[in-house]
């Protein structure tokens, strides 16, 4: 109240002097110190307000059974959150009630491919790389969406789909991959998803695995189904999305019945069937429970910042991976729009994008999307990358508007606050977000921890807050997630609302809920998003896997976590990570590879090590960028890049930053 008082005091104060004002009098002197006086009030009063949100209570402790341990919960809900509002107990439920409740909102945009050129690369090689231009979004309605995939759900039916066996989807991500989960789900069908980059082999064993009849895949997939169609034990039929989503007549290929995702609409739009909804104990995907997907759903809608009916969702990471899938749920829920894209033509300059054509965030402007780290390490080196090479003005510019405005985020009144970050964003920033459309107002990171560089150069020159979210397939990536006032680095937040969090003491490894200042120890979760377990394992599935006297699922991560004062939990270790050496020295491969990879000659590294030796070993790709950017240094000759690795001195150069 105090600070609020002065401001508004020096507000009066500044309009009074501002009629009379000239800088040579007393009163233009009084008026520059009140100016200086306004800004460093403001400043404080800022920095305090951030101060009291990072250091407000997230977690509290909360006793639970099961194994003993410190278990926290979100310090806003006593009881654990199962569904998002009444009646959306099943993803088929919540589907129908969203369409139904937000059913003239536009919800699925794809771009048509307007044109596929080949382009000769530009260094001699002869090798041709396919450049597309794709035209503006095109939109589906809520309501529109809800009658494809009733008629894809009756389509399955009357083409003669075994409704006791599963359905795989095979296919990158795209609005059909999302029209057919849910026309499958319908039909209370469970569906299991496999990565499109999946190789044969990988791709028959979780076929055959999972036993599924209806395998659902991309156009260009059917070569791959048809050299293996021989050691496909129960699948009968195939339904291919078409590239340009055009018709196509049913065929026969070796025994199996082969339709386009056209031709299954249409098939279910002249003869409906009665759907057959599941219940929320039902299996909707290897082994999750409709359930277990709806708890993870409810629980990020209520930490999640508000999301409207302008916010648009930019989707383009796999879907086959659950941290996709409950993002694409979570807007689901709550009405925005989603508009697809890829890795490759996301960027005005991605690698598929013809020259003079928008990229998928120039021309979708998303306010929201989610990304692994790797892809946001990429975003970051590329834009220092490009500092760099411009130099002098531009880069000094570039870094002094940059810690300006890191030491205001990390809380300092010294900082860049009000008028000044404006400017930062108007002359530095802006061009920098123009990358990603503009308008990205929060973002989302999982699967793989967020390095605090990359973390703050989102908060910094994305002008957003990052959330971290950490889960696991096995708790339907249901764990933990980051509230978007906390800007604190390194930790991945308070439990969600539909679980608890334990810590358990690794006495062998050294991490104990006893360890002063942190209590440490293995991450176990439990709650409603923790799954039934491993199909055909139930010996993995007991080891991991316990059920409490009270009838409560626990999984045993693996990871290893210390709280903080006020309930977050930092993720510090890798249980299986730890290797003890010939020597009886144990070694955290994950921290070693973390250390590693922030060489700037790395791209991607993976360490190994043997019981039964003294030492551990590295296998790295080095970046080529950088490596060739370095290689006027060397002094050598190369004509490939393979050539250079294999260069003394380039050898040289990358062990000796790897040293350092």
């Amino acid at each position: 109240m105090l600070f609020y008082t002065n401001i508004l005091y020096l507000r009066s104060r500044l309009l009074d002097l501002w009629d009379n004002f000239d800088i040579y009098t007393t009163n233009g002197i009084i008026f520059a110190l009140a100016i200086l006086a306004f800004i460093l009030v403001t400043s404080s009063l800022i920095s305090t307000i951030i101060m009291r949100k990072n250091n407000k209570q997230r977690g509290v402790v909360v006793k639970v059974g099961g194994e003993t341990g410190l278990a926290m919960r979100n310090a806003r809900f006593d009881q654990l959150l199962e569904v998002p509002w009444e009646g959306a107990t099943t993803i088929a439920n919540l589907f129908e009630q969203a369409c139904l409740k937000h059913e003239n909102r536009r919800f699925l945009g794809t771009r048509k491919l307007i044109e596929a050129e080949a382009i000769e690369a530009e260094d001699g090689s002869g090798r041709l790389f396919e450049k597309l231009h794709l035209g503006e979004y095109q939109w589906e309605t809520y309501a529109q969406v809800f009658d494809r995939v009733c008629n894809f759900a009756s389509g399955l039916v009357v083409n003669g789909h075994h409704v006791d066996s599963g359905v795989a989807i095979f296919a990158d991500t795209k609005a059909e991959w999302f029209i057919a989960l849910q026309g499958c789900l319908r039909q209370n069908l469970t569906v299991v998803t496999v990565y499109a980059s999946l190789g044969e082999d990988a791709l028959i064993h979780s076929l055959n695995e999972t036993q599924v009849s209806t395998l659902i895949c991309d156009s260009m997939q059917l070569d791959k189904i048809t050299a293996v169609r021989s050691k496909l034990a129960t699948v009968k039929n195939v339904i291919y999305f078409a590239e340009d989503g055009g018709v196509s007549n049913t065929i026969a290929m070796d025994g199996l019945k082969v339709s386009s995702f056209y031709a299954i609409e249409k098939l279910g739009k002249n003869q409906p069937q009665r759907p057959r909804l599941p219940s929320k104990n039902d299996i909707a995907g290897v082994m999750m429970t409709h359930g277990n997907i709806i708890a993870t759903v409810s629980a990020v809608m209520e930490v999640f910042p508000p999301i409207g009916r302008h916010d648009v969702y930019l989707a383009y990471l796999p879907l086959a991976h659950i941290f996709e899938l409950e993002a694409e749920m979570l807007m689901l829920a709550s009405g925005a729009a989603v508009g697809y894209g890829s890795i490759l033509t996301m960027a005005d300059t991605s690698s598929k994008i013809k020259k003079g054509t928008k990229g998928d965030a120039s021309a979708l402007q998303p306010t929201l999307m989610a990304a692994v780290p790797a892809i946001l390490d990429r975003v970051r080196d590329g834009v220092l990358k490009k500092v760099g090479e411009k130099g002098g003005l531009a880069q000094k510019l570039f870094n002094i508007a940059y810690n300006r405005r890191l030491n205001a985020i990390e809380g300092s009144w010294f900082g860049a606050w009000g008028i000044e970050k404006l400017l930062w964003d108007v002359i530095v920033f802006k061009k920098v977000r123009s990358v990603l459309g503009g308008r990205i107002r929060y973002m989302l990171s999982g699967a793989a921890p967020l390095s605090r560089d990359t973390q703050r150069f989102i908060n910094i020159c994305i002008g957003a807050p990052i959330g971290q979210a950490y889960g696991l397939t096995e708790t339907c990536g249901g764990g933990t997630f980051s509230e978007s006032d906390d800007l604190t680095v390194g930790r991945v937040g308070p439990p969600l609302p539909c679980c608890y969090v334990k810590l358990v003491s690794w006495e062998e490894g050294g991490y104990l809920i006893s360890d002063e200042p942190l209590p440490r120890g293995e991450i176990v979760i439990g709650g409603h998003s923790v799954t039934n377990g491993y199909l055909k394992n139930e010996e993995k599935t007991k080891e991991v896997f316990k059920v409490d006297e009270n009838g409560m699922r626990w999984f045993y991560t693996g990871d290893i976590g210390q709280f903080h004062p006020d309930g977050c939990i930092e993720i510090v270790d890798r249980k299986k990570d730890i290797v003890k050496l010939q020597h009886g020295e144990y070694v955290s491969l994950g921290k070693v590879e973390a250390t590693l990879i922030s060489s700037n000659y790395v791209e991607s590294i993976m360490v190994y090590a043997d019981p039964f030796h003294d030492y551990c070993v590295a296998l790295v790709v080095p970046s080529s960028s950088v490596l060739e950017n370095c290689s006027e240094k060397f002094g050598v000759k190369y004509s490939s890049f393979s050539q250079l690795c294999d260069q003394v001195e380039a050898m040289n150069e990358v062990q000796a930053s790897l040293l350092k």
